[in-house]
């Protein structure tokens, strides 16, 4: 099946345009001009990938990016005239995958595309849970669960704790958690992995690394130890 990618854009001609470059290229092309209706397409056609622009009528693409956020990690890219480098950073830290600014080059347009979905987990792939002694994931609600309780986690902390927790006891490099976990087109770099880490540790609870599941592999990277028991579930009904 080809994939499904949702343009929210108010800009008839640039709609107009990206309809053309994503059906030549065989994707699936779903449309909405205003936040509301954008929200309720992604919500009905569950989409492999959003290009969204900001300055939409209705619901503006900041709320929009949030409310797909708290639900979805499906890729999302910022289609915006905003290039501002605080509009970018605003951007990436509230859940976009890349952000490109208009006007922009149709070839570095469908680059960016095709390098969001390689790197997305396709729907079917995969278990959609993980439970072990301390820890449970739903992959497709994104909840979270340690001994017990319920913990609230950005998208790029969830994003990086599935990656961990779907290679267990595998040392995964800032680069390759880069490259696995998120695309990272703000040049951050792999100190971004660091604080990201830093931060899921102590939102888990799991902030002294002698005992976090978490560990350091110094010059090498990190790794997840799970404490005991894994079950990787086919379906979270099953579990």
């Amino acid at each position: 099946m080809p994939s499904r990618i949702l343009v929210i854009e108010d800009d008839l001609d640039i709609w107009r345009t990206l309809e053309i470059l994503l059906g030549r290229a065989g994707y699936d092309v779903l449309s909405a001009t205003d936040g509301a209706e954008g929200l309720r397409r992604f919500r009905a056609d569950e989409p492999d990938l959003v290009l969204l622009d900001l300055n939409l009528p209705v619901l503006d693409g900041w709320s929009v990016l949030e409310r797909i956020r708290d639900v979805s990690t499906v890729p999302v890219m910022v289609l915006t005239a905003r290039g501002l480098e605080t509009d970018k950073a605003r951007g990436l830290l509230s859940g976009a995958d890349d952000y490109l600014t208009k006007p922009f080059g149709s070839a570095e347009l469908m680059a960016r595309i095709s390098g969001l979905l390689r790197r997305a987990p396709r729907r079917d792939a995969g278990p959609r849970a993980y439970v072990d002694a301390q820890l449970r994931i739903d992959f497709e609600s994104r909840d979270v669960v340690v001994d017990g309780g319920s913990v609230a986690l950005t998208p790029t902390e969830f994003r990086l704790l599935a990656l961990l927790v779907r290679h267990p006891g595998q040392v995964l490099s800032p680069l390759e958690i880069l490259e696995r976990g998120w695309h990272d087109p703000s040049g951050i770099g792999t100190g971004r992995v660091k604080f990201t880490v830093l931060n899921l540790r102590r939102k888990l609870g799991w902030a002294d690394v002698a005992i976090s599941p978490i560990e350091t592999v110094r010059g090498f990277g990190y790794r997840y130890r799970a404490p005991s028991r894994i079950d990787q579930v086919a379906d979270p009904a099953d579990a």
